[in-house]
């Protein structure tokens, strides 16, 4: 067991031959792109949406349908029970129907359907932010876990030396049992911390694969940090604009004011016209002539609901209410973009701020640790304190590891707080989705057509 987690560890650090080509976080972030289950999942949600708006398309377009009947007649005369007639029948009626006018219903519908498919894009954009965050997040913590089993595999080696050094030490008389033991402890107990690091690996490692679709090979340095601004009323400016939750908020505020106007014209009138073709045929079993008649009926039509049981003023206050939801939720939703930049920009702060510290930690327990250990020479310190002092060296680049990570991942963060963390914005170079393709394809609900075969073409080019 303890042989195999060597070996993935060996692997997850990268030891591979020099000719190997280090992967990039563009490479990563283009894999994680292609190979996102969750991206295809909207995708195929939005062309679901643009099929809604061909649906109410096809609202405005007459219904054209027909209805075939046959069946055999027979007539008994009761009591005696004889067949006085037997005959056989059938028909076909062809029937077509349009709204000619009903105060823009239909018009209406046909728009909630164009906006629901806007608000599903910014939905889709929403979750592309959020694969290609996970993406960076997953890289950055692999190398943060690199870098630190690393750092324990040399202080395992450091305290090694150390516990050698003891050893000597008591052989010779000049420190006592205990301060071997002190230092047999503390390279046990690095050791532990060694076996956890590798484990922190190897779940980064899982974390790694699940965002990108594969296990990380040799990974190149992380590249500098895109722009995302100079201050953060410039930020929030952006991100007002472009953040996908805001305009999909947006979008969906249209959806609830057309669907007030739906209400209310649903109360009206609505005119129609229709058209009907009927041929029926009759053919006696007793010899008679057959019975062929054609009827055409063309007419125009009003409905109108006089007495509904209270449900379309029902309707009406349903969609007022959702009005005001949905405005109320486009405001909480700047509200909490505009929050999540804040964190954000501050977190950043924060670990800038750390970093330097941190700097200064080192360099200062650096010369601690050097110190103790050539005063531990001359025996005015103990095994102890050199085993402290290079702890406090070992905590203090460890968090600095950290830090530097986690200020790279924070400026992500903001990009995807502003509505910018696309690989169209990080100009990645490979082909996306496109949502217009498919709309384009179907908006006219097209049957058997020349857009119809170029459906297919689409439809094609997805599956593959």
């Amino acid at each position: 067991m303890r042989n195999w987690l060597k070996a993935a560890i060996v692997v997850a650090a990268g030891v591979l031959p020099v000719a190997a080509q280090a992967e990039t976080l563009a490479d990563a972030l283009i894999a994680g792109y292609r190979n996102s289950n969750l991206l295809e999942r909207n995708q195929a949600l939005l062309r679901a949406a643009d099929e809604d708006v061909a649906i109410a398309v096809s609202q405005l377009r007459p219904l054209v349908s027909y209805t075939a009947r046959t069946g055999l007649t027979k007539s008994k005369l009761l009591p005696q029970g004889v067949v006085t007639s037997e005959a056989l029948s059938a028909s076909l009626t062809l029937s077509a129907d349009l709204v000619l006018f009903n105060f823009g219903q239909t018009r209406m519908g046909v728009e909630v359907a164009k906006e629901s498919v806007l608000a599903t894009r910014q939905e889709l954009v929403s979750q592309e932010q959020q694969v290609l965050f996970d993406v960076v997040s997953a890289y950055a913590e692999i190398l943060l876990q690199q870098q630190i089993v690393a750092l324990r595999q040399s202080n395992v080696r450091l305290i090694t030396q150390e516990l050698r050094a003891a050893n000597d030490r008591f052989e010779v008389g000049e420190i006592t049992r205990t301060d071997v033991a002190i230092a047999e402890a503390a390279l046990a107990g690095s050791r532990a911390n060694l076996a956890a690091a590798e484990g922190d690996l190897l779940v980064a490692r899982e974390a790694y694969k699940l965002a990108v679709g594969s296990y990380p090979g040799r990974l190149a340095p992380l590249p500098p940090s895109p722009r995302i601004g100079k201050s953060l009323d410039e930020a929030l400016a952006v991100a007002l604009r472009t953040h996908p939750s805001i305009r999909q908020g947006q979008h969906l505020v249209k959806v609830a004011d057309l669907q007030v106007e739906i209400s209310k014209a649903a109360m009206k009138p609505s005119f129609g016209l229709g058209a009907e073709l009927d041929v029926s045929g009759r053919d006696s079993a007793f010899g008679s002539a057959p019975n062929d008649t054609v009827t055409g009926t063309l007419g125009l039509s009003m409905t109108q609901t006089i007495y509904g049981g209270g449900r379309l003023s029902a309707v009406y206050r349903r969609a007022l209410a959702s009005k005001e939801a949905q405005r109320a939720g486009l405001h909480q939703t700047m509200a909490v973009v505009s929050q999540n930049l804040g964190n954000a920009w501050a977190g950043l702060g924060v670990f800038v701020a750390s970093i330097d510290a941190t700097e200064r930690q080192i360099r200062a327990a650096q010369t601690a640790f050097d110190g103790v250990k050539e005063e531990a020479t001359l025996g005015a310190r103990t095994t102890l304190d050199v085993l402290d002092a290079e702890q406090e060296l070992l905590d203090a680049r460890a968090t600095r590891l950290q830090a530097e990570a986690s200020r790279y991942v924070a400026v992500y963060q903001i990009l995807g707080a502003m509505g910018l963390l696309t690989a169209e914005h990080l100009q990645l170079g490979i082909p996306t989705y496109d949502p217009a393709g498919y709309y384009n394809a179907v908006k006219n609900a097209p049957a058997t057509s020349a857009q119809g075969k170029r459906l297919d073409r689409i439809l094609e080019k997805i599956g593959n």
